[in-house]
């Protein structure tokens, strides 16, 4: 990963090419992830998939919306690559992808892949992967309830603060 300077001298990691990261409308694709996580030198790609669940709290949940401040959060899965190839010297590659806009129970929010020789390091990499995205990355997520009376509401919900509160959002 290299990195350039900006006219305000802040360091910007800039990807590498055999990695993938996108903030995206489309649904997204675990057989895509894999592809794109995949080389002749891995022994093992891990994939971490984030759905959409139906409660949070036992609050019955029937949609989330996410919005993102794409060029921060991109900027965010750059560093987050640059980290895990600093701390696991053999990953071969990191793929990162993240869904905006409004999405059904069971759609796929999130999709992290790392690909290495070995598993221990591809699933040790995966999981600072996803935990260092939610902690930093400016992506919001809205919760849709659905009330007893048929009435719905929503709370707007950081995921950064879920990690922080200690939920597991």
């Amino acid at each position: 990963m290299k990195s350039v300077l900006t006219s305000t001298h802040i360091a910007i990691q800039k990807p590498r090419e055999e990695d993938s990261f996108a903030i995206t409308l489309a649904p997204l694709s675990i057989d895509e992830i894999y592809h794109q996580a995949d080389d002749p030198a891995n022994g093992a790609v891990v994939i971490m998939s984030g759905t959409v669940r139906n409660q949070t709290d036992g609050k019955p949940v029937i949609a989330l919306e996410y919005q993102a401040y794409e060029p921060m959060a991109l900027q965010v899965f750059y560093q987050i690559a640059a980290e895990i190839r600093h701390q696991w010297t053999d990953v071969n590659r990191v793929v990162i992808h993240h869904r905006i806009g409004r999405l059904q129970i069971g759609e796929i929010s999130v999709l992290v892949a790392v690909g290495c020789p070995h598993r221990s390091e591809a699933f040790d990499a995966c999981r600072y992967a996803i935990d260092t995205l939610k902690h930093n990355a400016p992506i919001w997520k809205k919760e849709w309830y659905s009330a007893e009376d048929g009435n719905l509401s929503s709370t707007w919900v950081s995921i950064g603060a879920c990690e922080q509160s200690g939920e597991n959002c």
